[in-house]
């Protein structure tokens, strides 16, 4: 059985958004068409609440941070691809961030830097230092659903308000098919 999303305007609901996505919603230009939508937080892993909510993977987007090191300096970076793929976290990441080895950041450094729960981690409101890399297909999809910042709700905006975000760099083949 799925449920119903009820969506309202983001910044109306600053009670479903982590703190830092709230304010940066709050200066981004076009975020008046970005929504929020309550959902069970047990039900914030993509696969549980599209299967709850009747969302397809296709209107899902994920976000995963990346730890780059090089040179004994690590630097953070976020990945959004669809739902349906999977970042080329040691190919094209690796390189597009000049590092010697790229992987999955520690959940606990993650949601301490970002102030953000697992499982909610959005592109919105993270460090202004961290480069939010946004797969092309994301970047050109009318409307996408991601996490909020807190795993009680889900963001639903149009995907060039993705590309639009101070740090992001629209990558071609940044999601690649997950292998079935």
């Amino acid at each position: 059985m799925s449920f119903q999303l009820d969506f309202a305007p983001a910044l109306s609901r600053p009670d479903l958004l982590a703190a830092a996505v709230a304010a940066a919603l709050r200066d981004l230009p076009g975020s008046e068409e970005a929504e929020v939508a309550e959902i069970d937080p047990a039900l914030a892993d993509t696969a549980a609440f599209c299967e709850r909510y009747g969302v397809t993977l296709e209107e899902s987007a994920n976000c995963v941070v990346i730890a780059a090191k090089r040179g004994g300096e690590t630097r953070h970076a976020a990945c959004m691809v669809a739902a349906t793929t999977r970042a080329d976290v040691n190919g094209l990441v690796r390189r597009h961030l000049d590092a010697r080895k790229a992987s999955f950041a520690p959940v606990a450094e993650v949601t301490a830097a970002t102030g953000m729960e697992y499982g909610g981690i959005t592109p919105v409101g993270l460090p202004a230092d961290w480069p939010v890399l946004v797969d092309e297909a994301v970047a050109k999809t009318a409307s996408v659903i991601i996490g909020s910042g807190i795993r009680g709700s889900k963001l639903r905006l149009p995907g060039p308000l993705l590309a639009a975000l101070p740090a992001a760099q629209v990558l071609p083949g940044l999601g690649v098919p997950v292998a079935s």
